[in-house]
């Protein structure tokens, strides 16, 4: 029977009943499982536990002092003020970039320590060292004036390094959940989209004050920031997230200052161009918003998509091959690399309240799909053989689990 031609049956009195028959296998549902993960949505975490507390710990210190430096500067009542309407542009771009990563979720404690870092520890590198990087380079003599300088030189550099530099830490402490572009498109938008929403703070309320507290000053950059381009930071960083998650998925993560340059290039390249615009290349704000910013957008969702249905096309390559050794069936194998797959496993595990192990189930399938593709490039290492036999048993685990509706507590 097709799992994503009709529901599944329900449960039998006398046993489980799914529309997908648990494979024989002797390592399998029905043998001796080796040790896996309890929970897959916590357990890939412990490997780098020390180093995300780390992040988190930075990424809080930092924020902490840069909401300092901001009341400081513009008041407590300005901060809470300009902070709402912030907050727009960042809904917009967590909303997305969600929208992205759910058909293999990133841990959500791993995406917290992206947001904070890229809210705190990168503006506060931002503010610490762009200074420095002016006095170091800039030359007074030279084409730029001071102003054009920090727009197009020193803002796509500065602020390019700070937010990889997290992203580059989230890649080193997350081996076993930072494995392919996506996911570093994932945490590369989040890091960008947090100090997104700094930044918009500290203009938002510059503006403001400028202005003589103005409404209207500050409905203005607000349009222009939040509306007409908030994913402009999104975008710059993903590129330096998506290098990162080439370098996973080729098996060359010792070549990351490699990958991790070749990322911050296009990431700076476009900050650069996007900055300079209007300073530079057109004449007008909407010549530049309509011929590049908006074809620049647009060519990045698309891509994003192409992105996710290459993910979708290796989940099916690489689970056939487990398929055929008997650890999924091809039911199993539609339900994990198919959006009707899909569907139809969330309403049957909904319907019965295992919507929890059904996710975990889904979750640990996608981890081995990303270490199978490693495996059969010929690109893996003891560790990723480690990991795949962890995951097929625990897959094996969590389809128990999802079928007699326990938990794996």
């Amino acid at each position: 029977m097709s799992f994503t031609s009709q529901p599944p049956p329900p449960p039998s009195t006398h046993g489980p009943v799914s529309p997908w028959a648990p494979p024989p296998h002797p390592d399998g549902p029905s043998g001796h499982l080796p040790a896996y993960p309890a929970h897959p949505r916590w357990a890939a975490l412990s490997e780098g536990a020390g180093g995300l507390v780390a992040i988190l710990c930075a990424g809080s210190l930092a924020l902490a002092l840069v909401a300092l430096f901001l009341i400081w500067n513009l008041g407590p009542g300005t901060v809470l003020l300009v902070s709402v309407l912030a907050l727009v542009p960042l809904g917009l771009c967590v909303a997305g970039l969600l929208w992205v990563d759910r058909w293999d979720p990133e841990p959500r404690l791993m995406l917290v320590a992206a947001l904070f870092w890229g809210a705190g520890a990168s503006v506060a590198g931002t503010l610490l060292f762009g200074d420095a990087f002016s006095a170091a380079f800039f030359n007074p003599s030279g084409l730029l004036d001071a102003e054009l300088f920090g727009t197009v030189v020193q803002a796509p550099i500065v602020e390019e390094l700070a937010k990889g530099l997290g992203v580059l830490l989230i890649f080193l402490v997350g081996r076993s959940q930072f494995d392919e572009p996506v996911d570093g498109i994932v945490y590369g938008g989040m890091v960008g989209a947090e100090f997104a929403f700094t930044e918009n703070i500290l203009y938002f309320g510059t503006s403001y004050l400028e202005a003589g507290n103005s409404p209207g000053a500050l409905a203005g950059i607000f349009v222009l920031r939040g509306l007409f381009s908030p994913f402009a930071h999104v975008m710059f960083t993903a590129w330096t997230g998506y290098a990162l998650g080439k370098a996973a998925q080729r098996g060359a993560r010792s070549r990351w200052p490699l990958y991790f340059t070749a990322g911050l290039l296009p990431a700076m390249l476009g900050h650069f161009l996007w900055n300079g615009g209007t300073m530079l290349f057109f004449d007008t704000f909407f010549g530049f918003y309509f011929l590049l910013q908006v074809p620049l957008f647009i060519a990045s969702v698309a891509a994003v998509f192409m992105l996710r249905r290459g993910e979708r096309m290796l989940a099916a390559r690489n689970l056939g091959a487990y398929q055929r050794d008997g650890w999924f069936t091809e039911a199993e194998v539609a339900m994990f690399s198919t959006r009707a797959g899909r569907r139809a496993a969330r309403a049957w595990a909904q319907q019965r309240g295992r919507a929890a192990q059904m996710q975990d189930f889904t979750r640990a399938a996608m981890r081995l799909a990303a270490v199978r593709q490693r495996i059969a490039a010929g690109h893996a290492d003891p560790r990723d053989l480690q990991i795949e036999a962890a995951l097929l048993a625990s897959s094996a685990r969590q389809r128990q689990l999802m079928l007699a509706g326990g938990c794996a507590g």
